[in-house]
């Protein structure tokens, strides 16, 4: 039996806000200095406009998209585990052979759902901690808040709902799981929800330490993050009684926005720098 809808959503949100904290801080790899440019901020928005568009002229791309998916996921979740997120040993890369043996095995069970939850989470905060690597923070802030906006844009004027639902219906072959998008229960989310949830995750896991208020209690970013996130998301899916499709990239968006904002204690003087 599948799980209720409201139970689904709530867990789909619980994920995002676990992204958000699992990613830590890495030094950037030295052959991506070279490329470094706030032009790869467009990514985040870019990956809404551009997959919807491609899967809206020609449906057929979105089962290449399934096949792009199954070989990148893997390996990509693969690397998180063995370097990317807290606690992170070498030897835990190995675990995503059995989450894919398990998200292919059974792949409509809730114990497969899951499975492949895992391996598309791991694999966003992999590529989270590329495009952070790779864009200045303050650039790459503005990427997020300008995704968030185009999934609202085309989820209010339903140009996401049609496309989404090709994509999320592809599959490849001999019954391989479907990694290009996200199934939880009753629930379905898009890959680039998990995705935005984890680059904010790695965009708080290169700074410190904030002030929370006037109380000066020192909390890790990410885990303020990943509180707000949770909260948003399920006060947004409230929305859910009125309407049938939310842009989920929204919840982590209006968090990161306020965890910026409480950067530094009043008064303080913002650097003219940025990470």
């Amino acid at each position: 039996m599948s799980l209720p809808f409201a139970v689904s959503i709530a867990l789909l949100g619980l994920v995002q806000a676990v992204l958000v904290a699992l990613p830590r801080a890495r030094q950037r790899p030295a052959w991506i200095a070279g490329l470094r440019s706030p032009w790869w901020a467009l990514i985040p928005a870019a990956s809404i406009a551009v997959v919807i568009g491609v899967v809206e002229l020609e449906s057929s791309s979105a089962t290449w998209l399934s096949y792009l998916a199954l070989v990148a996921v893997p390996p990509l979740a693969a690397f998180a585990l063995a370097g990317l997120v807290h606690g992170s040993r070498a030897w835990w890369a190995w675990a995503a052979l059995p989450l894919f043996a398990l998200a292919w095995a059974v792949p409509h069970a809730l114990a497969g759902e899951a499975a492949a939850v895992a391996l598309s989470g791991l694999a966003c905060v992999t590529l989270g901690w590329l495009l952070v690597s790779a864009v200045p923070a303050h650039w790459l802030r503005l990427g997020v808040y300008a995704m968030a906006a185009i999934d609202t844009v085309y989820v209010s004027a339903d140009l996401l709902q049609g496309p989404n639902a090709v994509l999320s219906a592809a599959a490849p072959g001999a019954g391989l799981p479907a990694l290009q998008s996200v199934h939880l229960g009753s629930a379905a989310m898009g890959f680039g929800d998990l995705f935005v949830a984890a680059l904010v995750g790695s965009l708080l896991a290169v700074d410190g330490p904030i002030r929370q208020g006037i109380l000066d209690v020192s909390a890790r970013r990410q885990r303020v993050g990943a509180g707000l996130t949770l909260g948003l998301a399920l006060g947004f899916d409230l929305l859910f009684f009125a309407v049938d499709t939310l842009p989920a990239t929204v919840p982590v968006a209006v968090a990161l926005a306020l965890v910026e904002s409480h950067r530094r204690p009043p008064g303080a003087t913002r650097s003219t720098c940025d990470a």
